[in-house]
């Protein structure tokens, strides 16, 4: 189906029924471009993309459907900045209460001994998390690739197609260690060329430029302060030849000002700049440090920010400058980022940290649960690249959605907006989340069955993993 996102289209092509029908709800966010909003409305899905839809009274006939009587339906979330192989080391204890470099330096001798295994399964376990808490569609960044582990990005990949989520790998490295001047150690960089021969690989192996793709490939070496200058050109010009997009984490930390500055001569976003990512084929990470020129020339190349909110205070890194981005022209999405420092992947969290993060910057006028949700949805096709096919529900764009449930103690006497009693009360997680026609999520639980024993792999993985604090080494943590 091609009809364009906003073009009139008949709810069921070829007089057939639709394959799935959401029906009944409180109300429907579209987050579309005229930001309808239908009480009693419904959605229907059809090989994969939004077919319909419309207020109640004429919903089409379907093969299935979906009531979500005392629901709000909105786009599925999108997670645009992730470190999803870090749950295997969530909340760990010796590296809570340090700073950004002294939090990583503590953890990437733990990181060292990830392999396909480790990924995989830390992969099947994240993704499962993004979902019940409304994720339809989210990147990862996995820039750690130890000796002898494997092919991590594959690893991941399989876990996402098993569970039916749509995926955005990055392909991260870093190639600056700590005897080159950068912050990781030797177990977790490699040369550059082995990093752009993989980057290359894997996007011939697995990128998909077609309309609803499942899974897309970008490039990501980490940071200015593990990646050398060389490698970041390099790896912008391979995007430009392969027409992907480019990731990273930028102006993340006043230590990150401080590192630019003393081996750059320049602020990171001079940085970025001189390395050629500023462009809108780019989007960063965190983006807490900024300075107003600096905000004013984000925006003026179309360079996207994950902004993400609860990894921000955990790390103590600051408030990022969230309406100044979206003022600008900064396309803005959320971020989960990892769970070593964000230690839960719920994006109705970030959400809601993202709007009461927003008030008390500016003012309790300044943010609304509206605007958090557009962040979490078209803020994040913005970042991606996918505006009109992902985060939002019309004609033509991804059959992704969520329905959350209104009901119950938390929120008894929400009566007057779904949307912002969706994110001022709660907690609330998903009661169904559908990726491409499908559900990923049905009634709150997970409908892939092997969530159990993938449960009971990770905690033997993690605890290989976390047991090496006095001995680690490139070992993989399966093997140990």
């Amino acid at each position: 189906m091609t009809a364009h996102p906003d073009s009139p289209s008949p709810a069921t092509p070829n007089g057939q029924p639709a394959d799935l029908l959401v029906a009944g709800a409180e109300l429907v966010a579209t987050v579309d471009t005229e930001r309808r909003e239908l009480p009693g409305g419904w959605v229907a899905i059809t090989d994969g993309l939004v077919s319909g839809v419309g207020a109640a009274g004429d919903e089409p006939p379907a093969r299935r459907v979906l009531r979500a009587d005392g629901c709000l339906v909105t786009p599925g979330l999108v997670n645009t900045h992730h470190h999803i192989y870090q749950n295997l080391t969530r909340a760990f204890a010796p590296s809570l209460h340090g700073t950004l470099f002294q939090w990583l330096t503590t953890l990437y001798p733990l990181w060292s001994r990830l392999d396909e295994e480790a990924v995989h399964v830390s992969a099947y376990i994240g993704l499962t998390e993004l979902a019940l808490g409304g994720c339809t569609t989210t990147t990862d960044h996995l820039y750690v690739h130890p000796k002898g582990g494997g092919d991590l990005i594959s690893a991941e990949i399989a876990a996402a197609r098993e569970l039916g989520m749509r995926f955005h790998p990055t392909r991260g490295s870093m190639s600056l260690s700590k005897k080159d001047g950068g912050l990781p150690p030797d177990s977790v960089v490699q040369d550059a060329d082995e990093i752009l021969a993989e980057s290359a690989r894997l996007v011939a192996a697995h990128h998909d430029p077609a309309h609803g793709a499942m899974v897309r490939i970008a490039l990501a070496p980490c940071s200015p302060f593990s990646v050398s200058p060389e490698l970041m050109k390099a790896t912008a010009e391979l995007a430009e030849r392969l027409d992907v997009r480019l990731h990273t984490h930028l102006a993340e930390d006043p230590e990150e000002d401080e590192y630019c500055l003393s081996v750059y001569g320049r602020r990171p976003i001079d940085h970025f700049a001189e390395v050629g990512w500023g462009s809108d084929r780019s989007w960063v990470a965190h983006c807490v440090c900024p300075n107003e020129e600096e905000v004013a020339r984000l925006g003026a190349w179309g360079t996207g920010v994950a902004h993400c909110p609860s990894s921000n205070m955990i790390l103590g890194g600051g408030l990022a400058p969230v309406r100044e981005f979206r003022a600008a022209g900064v396309p803005v999405g959320l971020g989960c980022d990892g769970s070593s420092s964000a230690d839960s992947a719920s994006l109705w969290m970030e959400a809601r940290n993202a709007m009461l993060l927003g008030r008390l910057r500016h003012g309790a006028a300044s943010m609304s649960a509206r605007d958090a949700l557009e962040i979490a949805t078209r803020g994040g096709a913005g970042c991606l690249g996918r505006v009109g096919e992902i985060g939002e529900l019309s004609v033509g764009a991804v059959g992704d959605l969520v329905v959350w449930p209104l009901t119950g103690v938390a929120f008894a006497g929400a009566l007057s907006d779904p949307i912002e009693a969706w994110l001022r009360c709660g907690p609330v997680a998903a009661r169904h989340t559908v990726v491409a026609g499908r559900l990923v999520v049905e009634d709150g639980a997970p409908t892939h069955p092997a969530l159990d024993e993938m449960l009971a792999r990770h905690r033997t993985i993690a605890t290989g993993i976390q047991s090496a604090v006095e001995d680690v080494g490139p070992v993989p943590a399966s093997q140990a």
